[in-house]
């Protein structure tokens, strides 16, 4: 895991060491153990290291083969390093070191692009081809690990971050309406190729790009959904896969432990460790709450006090988030809309003083349907099946597993034709101005209701939001983890997993009102009943409500929204968003996502917009 800058020139001159140098510093939280840069032609490298392969200098990068043609810089960890290192061995070709980035910069020698097939990994990479002159780059297929870049008619600037960018591409912060417009009104970000920034743009997952000739190519090399074929459901072969994949990802030279949040995916990945591996020294960490809170999770956590001896847990509060705000959005750059990511950013600030390495149950929800509304896809697939017995009992199961309705309003919503979807989205935000709602849409496509909420059914839904929707919680877990110099790893996401379960009859991810059918079938035995068994979902939240009425929190929630600044943006009613406040303060209304959403984007522009 670690960080990793360049610059390309398009008129043949040397990119500019001060710059490289630049961009370097501004991420040097990604890798503390080394930094080191390559200047050559038209091509600049920089890197800092965070060491978990190969400790020694043979793993330093910028990285050459043994002729000095070729040289690399690799953000990542290719997890089946080892297979393919013997495999190459194999066809005669020698190592100097045991480090995956070796092994990942032979196999581009070896095969070209063609590599990226045979990768089992997270990863963002560049490879400079000095005989040819040829600058490749590929990134991992769901977007585990970041790449941003910045493209004019002089030069390619890309970084694992955005600040190592602003700092040195020499245009005005500017922001773009789109994003903030998605992130307002559906609480996503990252469906597209598009950030926060004008002009700065993250590659793709599951693509990579090549600069021959002054021209810059751009070429998906994976999309999952090509991937789904008809297979034979059984939970014994999921089981296999998803210990073969955190088996996987224990690989290291470095202290691994796992981010506990007391859910099933999380409590799986532990229970794997522990029981099939044999490996109860491993170390977790928790955010807990107290008894009685709405987040806490320490009852569930608590079952595996008997088993572990490394436990470890941290109460996040209104006070830690004030006194950490301004480096929380400084870290990860861009808009958030929940304060559970700082939850997440809490739980990484205790795990620095114990591992390097930390696992969590990322991707899981996306591929199992493990989010509340993917009931509503299904319920949708299953009326435009005519299926209507399944139907009934379903919803019947669901209202007893949950006693809601949330599962019918959700069908009631998918089936409604775009333009409704977006209406009462705009409806349910009332506190949107009306200018800036008709300023985007009538210039721009909005992605989130066209693609994440028009899927046909559950399985496209669930493939949409791998292309859609995982890429921003793996984002903010990359910074969070990041943020202390730590290398998050995702076993729900090993390919072999995902490409299963996504092949898998959507009966096998929902059935009888209950998510994660497969993995709860497949952890018999091996999780806490109460866990396997859970139907609320929780994560890494807060009580963010009850901060948002502190004192502390009121005074600085007041002054943002009473700012001239805040006024002057454009996109809220600044006399809505304080009655709606108002009205949270009196526990009339929980409107605390809405809460941080303005409060997080009013400070953004102030850190990185109105400063430049």
């Amino acid at each position: 895991m670690c960080g990793i800058c360049g610059i390309v020139k398009f008129d043949g001159s040397l990119p500019e060491k001060d710059k490289i140098i630049r961009m370097i510093q501004k991420q040097k939280h990604r890798g503390p153990d080394d930094e080191r840069m390559f200047l050559d032609k038209s091509v600049g490298f920089g890197f800092v290291r965070l060491s978990v392969l190969e400790l020694s200098e043979l793993g330093h990068q910028p990285m050459f083969d043994e002729t000095g043609d070729y040289v690399i810089v690799h953000n990542g960890e290719i997890y089946n390093y080892i297979e393919l290192r013997e495999e190459l061995i194999a066809r005669g070709i020698k190592f100097k070191s045991n480090s995956d980035t070796e092994v990942l910069l032979k196999m581009y020698i070896e095969y070209g692009k063609e590599c990226l097939d045979r990768l089992n990994g997270m990863f963002a990479f560049v490879i400079f081809d000095k005989k040819t002159n040829t600058v490749f780059g590929a990134r991992d297929r769901f977007g585990v690990k970041p790449f941003y870049y910045f493209l004019n008619d002089e030069q390619l600037i890309f970084s694992s971050e955005i600040p190592p960018i602003l700092e040195v591409y020499g245009q005005k912060n500017k922001p773009n309406e789109l994003a903030i417009y998605e992130y307002l009104l559906h609480n996503r970000t990252d469906q597209t190729e598009n950030t926060f920034f004008e002009g700065i743009k993250k590659l793709q997952h599951g693509h990579c790009f090549e600069i021959k000739n002054n021209q810059l190519t751009i070429n998906r090399w994976y999309n999952v959904a090509d991937r789904i074929k008809q297979c034979n459901a059984d939970p014994k072969k999921y089981k296999e896969l998803l210990i073969d994949a955190v088996r996987l990802r224990l690989r290291s030279d470095v202290p691994v432990g796992v981010c506990l949040s007391g859910g099933l995916d999380s409590s799986t990945i532990t229970s794997i460790i522990a029981k099939e591996l044999n490996n109860k020294d491993i170390h977790t960490f928790s955010a807990v709450y107290g008894k009685g809170e709405r987040s806490d999770e320490s009852r569930f956590i608590s079952l595996y006090k008997d088993e572990l001896i490394n436990m470890h847990y941290i109460t996040p509060d209104s006070s830690m988030l004030l006194s950490n705000l301004e480096r929380f959005i400084r870290i990860h750059a861009e808009p958030i809309p929940s304060t559970s990511p700082f939850a997440q950013y809490c739980v990484m600030s205790l795990a620095k003083n114990n591992v390097v390495v930390t696992m969590d149950g990322q991707g899981a929800d996306e591929a199992l349907a493990g989010y509340h509304y993917f009931f509503g896809f299904y319920f949708k697939e299953l009326l435009k099946q005519a299926k209507i017995k399944r139907l009934f009992k379903e919803f019947v199961q669901y209202w007893k597993r949950h006693n809601s309705i949330d599962g019918l309003k959700f069908l009631i919503y998918f089936l409604l034709p775009s333009f409704l979807k977006t209406r009462v989205s705009v409806l349910e935000k009332s506190y949107l101005n009306n200018d800036f709602i008709k300023r985007v849409t009538a210039t721009e496509k909005p992605t989130i209701v066209n693609e994440l909420y028009g899927s046909k059914n559950l399985n496209e839904a669930l493939i949409n939001h791998f292309e859609y929707k995982l890429e921003h919680l793996l984002k903010w877990g990359d910074r969070n983890s990041m943020a202390f110099s730590l290398e998050s790893r995702t076993p729900f996401l090993d390919y072999r997993l995902v490409e299963y379960t996504l092949s898998l009859p959507s009966a096998y991810k929902i059935r009888n009102g209950e998510t994660k059918y497969v993995l709860r079938q497949s952890m018999k035995g091996l999780l806490p009943e109460i866990i396997r068994k859970r139907n609320d979902k929780i994560g890494f939240a807060t009580p963010q409500d009850k901060w948002f009425r502190t004192k502390e929190f009121q005074s600085l929630i007041n002054d943002l929204l009473n700012s001239e600044t805040f006024r002057n943006r454009g996109f809220i009613n600044p006399q809505k968003a304080l009655d709606l406040y108002s009205k949270h303060l009196k526990e009339e209304v929980n409107i605390s996502k809405e809460i941080w959403k303005w409060i997080h984007l009013e400070l953004w522009f102030r850190e990185f917009i109105d400063k430049k």
